[in-house]
């Protein structure tokens, strides 16, 4: 009966097996020393405050979004400016552009703007075949604009110059810049693309709608 009875006990606890070899070991005259249940069987849960179910707000809460303003198109390109680059593609209209651009993106092109002692330095973000999916973005610093490129700046945060050609413009036009902080390195991303249905991992490839 007293093994039945620690068997039961066991059934009805949500302990751990330590505890149910302890109560076994009770019933078989063990001294009550070594047979004591461990102190952290009686204390009680530790709540993370006094506020009931706060703690389940906590783990359901959603990050911040991060901090974003559309991009102000400071040059467009010129018929001339594309003949002369060779280059073969529609001017979007300046209030079609819809490219976003992070807060912690522009401050990290102020910063390449200050490092570089160049007020005119930016990063040129196009869009080349390759990659596992078909396209993927190539961004390289840039010491000034080029012919044929759109330069555009954050609203608020200048010097922030961001320079791009309208054939990339045109395949990531209502996308995001961001500047991403991991274990494996910082870069500057392009995310959130509405032309793209796809890509790996790394975000670099992409495949175009």
């Amino acid at each position: 009966m007293a093994v039945t009875s620690a068997l039961t006990w066991w059934s009805r606890s949500s302990q751990c097996w330590r505890q149910a070899t302890r109560a076994y070991l009770c019933t078989l005259k063990f001294p009550i020393s070594r047979c004591r249940s461990p102190s952290y069987v009686s204390r009680p849960p530790r709540k993370i405050n006094k506020v009931p179910g706060t703690y389940i707000r906590l783990l359901s809460s959603q990050v911040p979004p991060i901090p974003t303003s559309r991009a102000v198109v400071q040059t467009s390109p010129t018929l001339q400016e594309l003949e002369g680059a060779e280059m073969e593609a529609d001017i979007i209209p300046e209030e079609e552009v819809q490219l976003m651009l992070t807060d912690r993106a522009a401050q990290q092109l102020k910063s390449i703007s200050s490092r570089e002692g160049n007020s005119h330095a930016a990063i040129r973000i196009s869009v080349e075949s390759g990659g596992c999916h078909g396209f993927q973005y190539k961004i390289e610093l840039a010491p000034q604009r080029g012919p044929g490129d759109y330069h555009l700046t954050h609203p608020g945060i200048q010097p922030s110059n961001l320079y791009i050609d309208p054939i990339s413009l045109s395949m990531i036009n209502g996308s995001t810049v961001d500047f991403a902080t991991e274990l494996i390195g910082s870069s500057f991303r392009v995310v959130d693309n509405p032309h793209a249905v796809g890509g790996c991992g790394c975000g670099v490839s992409w495949e175009m709608k």
